[in-house]
């Protein structure tokens, strides 16, 4: 091997020299001898070969890697990349064909971590070649869905901020469709639920069956509705969550979803039973039912939540105990309560009631529910916005009787009334 390299470095003709070191590397590569392979790459780096021709080898040695098997390939790119790093800026195209064929098999091991992360190592902010806007989209949202595979939305939503500032140029629907299917998991991965399921609806009511190359089914845009009803009944009760409800039951594609029902129970305001929450439970994802450091999970949050916003339809007022009963609150879920063991037992025998009481309190502070709490009776007092909206009412009533009994004195008047 030795020999053969000094004989072609020897060779004054360069396209002669070229030549000679493609028969070397196809030698290299029937053998698979992965020493053989190292002392090629050593060689192409050093200075008895030319730049200009170094780059041409080391470009067919990439796109040949393919050939050899999965392990010494995985070995043989490694040694590559490590070795050619010292000079990365001369063989930048190089490096990306070899980190595009290694995550091309991580991603074929499903090893979609190793994938993203071979992925992330190209230079997309290069000055020494002309990269264009659309591959630098394609590669953050590649890298963001490698990632997502793995619920890895911290190092996804790092890309698709990148990919940010360039989806607003693009005209590429695929990618743009891409960007916003893996924006929505972010966003559901985060638990930012309420914002989840808006781009989830949005993705849903693609009107379009065919985007470039890409065929859009009814089953992807079901499991895209799906999904926006899911991360909504998951979503912190209050206002915000009553409308995008509102949204989805009127939609008629909804009634045929499997979690239909539950969906109807929730935007009628009715409370959940346990056997209910369970058969839904069975439709979450894994991050849909991580503990919280309440000690509740996020099922069991929206859950209480939505129940809690249900009995103010219900009732005036409640005792806390009573409410922690209604609520279904398990007497084990103490977490993260902040009182002391001797405090709770003074002032609630029962924990339910303080869990209960916790859950109201911070749901009328941000402002979700309308009540008030009587800590010494131990009783929530819910506040009624019918009265208000009585109100409202009346006043846009008078101000349309005033607004007429003007238009009837201008036309006594023989005043124009402009239309």
């Amino acid at each position: 091997m030795d020999g053969a390299f000094a004989s072609a470095s020897a060779i004054s003709d360069q396209r002669q020299k070229i030549e000679q070191y493609k028969l070397i590397l196809s030698s290299v590569i029937t053998s698979s001898d992965i020493g053989q392979a190292k002392k090629f790459i050593d060689h192409m780096l050093s200075d008895d070969v030319p730049l200009v021709v170094s780059r041409q080898l080391l470009q067919i040695f990439a796109q040949e890697l393919g050939r050899l098997e999965p392990e010494s390939q995985k070995e043989i790119a490694h040694y590559t990349l490590t070795q050619i790093q010292p000079r990365v800026v001369s063989f930048e195209e190089q490096v990306l064909i070899i980190r595009e064929k290694l995550a091309e098999l991580y991603e074929s091991e499903q090893l979609w971590s190793k994938a993203a992360q071979m992925l992330s190592g190209i230079d997309l902010d290069s000055t020494m070649r002309v990269i264009d806007d659309t591959f630098r989209l394609s590669k953050c949202v590649q890298i963001a869905r490698l990632y997502l595979e793995d619920d890895d939305a911290v190092n996804a939503e790092a890309f698709i901020n990148k990919a940010s500032f360039l989806v607003s140029n693009s005209q590429h629907e695929v990618l743009n469709l891409q960007y916003k299917v893996c924006y929505a998991r972010i966003l559901d991965l985060k638990r930012k639920f309420l914002e989840a399921a808006l781009r989830y609806y949005d993705i849903s009511q693609i009107e379009k069956r065919q985007i470039g190359d890409e065929w859009i089914d009814e089953e992807a845009l079901e499991q895209a509705l799906s999904a926006a009803v899911t991360c909504t009944i998951l979503a912190a009760a209050g206002p915000q969550r009553s409308r995008v409800l509102a949204t989805l039951y009127k939609d008629e594609r909804c009634s045929k979803l499997k979690i239909y029902p539950i969906l109807q129970k929730v935007y009628l305001e009715r409370i959940l039973r346990k056997p209910e929450i369970d058969a839904f439970a069975e439709e979450l994802k894994a991050h849909q039912k991580a503990l919280l450091p309440d000690n509740f999970t996020v099922l069991d949050r929206a859950m209480i939540e939505h129940n809690l916003l249900s009995a103010s339809k219900l009732y005036t007022n409640i005792s806390f105990d009573e409410l922690g009963t209604l609520l279904g609150i398990a007497p084990q879920k103490t977490g993260g309560i902040g009182l002391g063991e001797h405090v709770v037992r003074v002032i609630y025998p029962d924990m339910m009631a303080l869990i209960a009481e916790k859950i109201a309190s911070r749901m009328i502070y941000e402002d979700r529910m309308r009540g008030s709490i009587d800590q010494v009776e131990a009783v929530i007092h819910f506040e009624d916005d019918t009265e208000e909206l009585q109100q409202w009412d009346q006043q846009i009533v008078g101000l349309c009787q005033a607004l007429n009994d003007v238009l009837d004195s201008m036309a006594k008047k023989g005043l124009s009334i402009p239309v």
